[in-house]
């Protein structure tokens, strides 16, 4: 009918059809793929969780972090929105700007040192692991009471201090100088630090500088909340009593509250750090240690700069290494054993390599030959030809099929040459395997050396077999063993 358009409704098809829509549940593009590659970040055998496809690593314990970003974002909103308006009217209008800055300081370096790599080491692959550990095993299997297994430590001279190079037996390296293994996320760690349950990752090369300009700041904004909430409460108090003033802003006293139980950790702890930025040493090291004086005269800090200022360059103004991981690439598939596959070449059948890439290769077949007529008594009837003197089938040694027929020692085609000396030449339908391996055309016979005397080798004068007849056939075998005797000989 005119006026009405009209539309075909695909049916669907059955799901083993040729046809079936690509869209169909049954189709490969409708299904996952099983055989997807996997990102590194979901082999890590280290405890940490990863979020954005890896682009962000944590440690498992992340309830303390997700509790200190609870704990800032609250307490500055509480100050934004009933101290900030009273402050930037009756005080002055700088305060809430350098409450913002400082806040979105603070919590930048507060993700970024909880969202970064803090320098994991990568553990050791299995071939890696093994020789370490057959370096270190006792030999034959047996300790002797003599025998004593080698140190699991190594030692490096940095600026003319001994370091020793610990074994780590979880990732089966041997630690870098600074290095240490974390337990809390089973890592080791380049210049590793500390493990913060309050950022909730470890603290090491690649986060220090974030993780110490958090601490900094976050110092400084709790001593600015405090200062201006204290303020806030002072000016209250002046048109009313203190008791009144208290209660008409409740939230300025929950956060001072908040900020004098926590300026002071907060303040030591940015006191420390600055301390081991300025002596460029780490919480690990100074706990243990490592460059006290108690331990001798010799004993000093190979890692120091020689300065303040140097040391603060080097640690906060140094280039960041890039990671070790590599979380967002994919992991190697086993390298699995690959079929032979056959391939042909000029002068026989050959086999391809082990675990080579599969080759498409296209099998010959010869033309069949020529179906010849045989009469009542199974006998071949001769064949309407010419007579040919002996000199010219000599001559003429190919078949009609095409294909060359054995003169001797030569067997060749239209299209090719020649064969060379010691190559197998093709076999041929009309006889079988047995003669060609037994003549002597093919494998010649090597005469015996005199005693004495190493003469050159010179192969025997190859003639044409001679047809063998049925009675001869229990020769045969020994025949073609001899054969084989003298092609393995030679």
């Amino acid at each position: 009918m005119k006026g009405r358009d009209y539309c075909v409704v695909p049916t669907a098809d059955p799901p083993g059809s040729a046809s079936a829509s690509p869209l169909s549940p049954s189709s490969p593009a409708a299904q996952p793929n099983k055989n997807m590659p996997q990102r590194k970040w979901e082999v890590h055998p280290g405890r940490n969780k990863f979020h954005c496809n890896g682009r962000i690593m944590m440690a498992r314990q992340t309830g303390i972090f997700y509790f200190t970003v609870a704990l800032i974002v609250v307490t500055c909103g509480l100050f934004f929105g009933f101290d900030c308006p009273y402050l930037a009217v009756n005080l002055t209008p700088a305060i809430p700007v350098i409450g913002i800055v400082l806040f979105v300081f603070t919590m930048s370096t507060l993700l970024r040192t909880s969202f970064s790599d803090p320098g994991v080491i990568p553990r050791a692959t299995p071939d890696e692991a093994a020789d370490i550990e057959r370096q270190i095993e006792v030999p034959n299997g047996q300790p002797s009471p003599s025998y004593r297994p080698p140190p699991r430590q190594k030692e490096v001279v940095v600026n003319g201090q001994t370091i020793k190079l610990k074994y780590c037996f979880t990732c089966k390296i041997f630690r870098p100088p600074r290095a240490s293994h974390c337990s809390i996320c089973d890592n080791c760690v380049e210049r590793f630090d500390h493990h913060c349950p309050w950022v909730g990752n470890c603290v090491g090369k690649r986060n220090y500088r974030y993780f110490y300009m958090f601490i900094l700041s976050l110092a400084l904004l709790c001593v600015f909340l405090f200062a201006c909430v204290i303020t806030h409460i002072i000016m209250r108090s002046q048109k009313a009593n203190f008791l009144k003033a208290m209660q008409q802003s409740p939230a300025s006293v929950l956060e001072a509250v908040v900020c004098f139980f926590s300026v002071w950790s907060i303040l030591g702890l940015a006191g420390f750090h600055t301390y081991l930025t300025t002596s460029n040493q780490t919480t690990n090291e100074d706990i243990k240690g490592s460059w006290s004086s108690k331990r001798g005269r010799d004993n000093y800090n190979p890692y120091s700069q020689g300065g303040i200022v140097k040391n603060c360059f080097a640690v906060l103004c140094g280039p960041t290494t890039p990671s070790l991981l590599d979380r967002r690439g994919f992991v190697e598939p086993d390298p699995t054993p690959q079929q032979y596959t056959m391939q042909m070449n000029g002068t026989g059948v050959r086999l391809g390599n082990y675990g080579a890439i599969p080759t498409h290769t296209t099998t010959v077949q010869p033309p069949a030959q020529p179906q010849q007529d045989l009469d009542d008594d199974n006998h071949q009837k001769p064949a309407n030809k010419k007579t040919e003197s002996p000199e010219t089938a000599k001559s003429n040694n190919t078949t009609d099929s095409g294909y060359s027929g054995y003169q001797g020692n030569t067997a060749t085609t239209p299209n090719e040459t020649a064969s060379t000396p010691g190559a197998l030449p093709p076999i041929n339908g009309a006889e079988s395997v047995a003669s060609i391996v037994s003549s002597p055309a093919v494998l010649p016979t090597l005469a015996p050396p005199p005693a004495g005397a190493n003469p050159p080798v010179t192969p025997v004068q190859s003639t044409s077999p001679p047809p063998r007849s049925v009675s001869e056939g229990d020769a045969l075998g020994d025949d073609v063993n001899k054969g084989m005797s003298n092609f393995g000989s030679i």
